[in-house]
């Protein structure tokens, strides 16, 4: 495989492994609870953590600092926003484990998540001429 493919693969495994902590290690019940809350703090923490987890993926192929913090405020904006909406759903639909529209919109969420991951990682690549 050639540097850049390498280069780029790391970045994606930090960006997936990034998702697991921030979504699944480091969720609380209060994170959880409010985030679908609009304008609550626990969702601007949820999305921070999420934002300044991605430094290492992000740094690793490296950019101008302006890109960088572009990167940064979107992700943490579009982060924000994709787990509000799939809260929103959830509660507006009363869906449940149980019900498969649930699992739809989980998996929804989860694919935009990782959708974000490589518009960043191509937008990166493309500033460094990868």
């Amino acid at each position: 495989m050639s540097p850049t493919g390498v280069l780029l693969l790391s970045s994606l495994a930090l960006f997936e492994v990034k998702h697991f902590v921030c979504d699944f290690v480091l969720q609380t019940a209060y994170l959880y609870r409010n985030k679908g809350i609009y304008g609550h703090r626990a969702g601007f923490i949820h999305a921070g953590l999420h934002a300044l987890g991605s430094l290492p993926a992000i740094l690793l192929i490296g950019g101008a600092p302006g890109l960088i913090a572009v990167l940064l405020v979107g992700e943490f904006l579009v982060h924000y926003h994709v787990d509000w909406l799939k809260l929103y759903i959830d509660h507006r639909y009363r869906l449940r484990i149980d019900r498969s529209a649930y699992w739809i919109v989980f998996g929804l969420d989860q694919l935009l998540h990782q959708a974000t991951y490589i518009v960043m990682l191509a937008l990166l690549a493309q500033a460094a001429h990868l």
